[in-house]
């Protein structure tokens, strides 16, 4: 069923396509979303963003 679903949302896009206004801002978040990345993997993440792990808890 979920085949079905995705193909009557593609029918429903070819015959109204959405506005330029709507693809440029979606172009627009994707691109802020790899600069985000790619800031992250060159420069690094600041200290208070770290995730630090929990001290493992021994059972004695």
């Amino acid at each position: 069923m979920n085949q079905m679903r995705w193909m009557l949302r593609a029918k429903r896009w070819a015959q109204h396509p959405p506005s330029a206004k709507r693809v440029k801002f979606t172009f627009a978040i994707i691109a802020a979303c790899i600069a985000l990345y790619a800031v992250e993997k060159t420069i690094g993440l600041p200290d208070w963003m770290q995730v630090e792990r929990p001290a493992k808890v021994r059972l004695q």
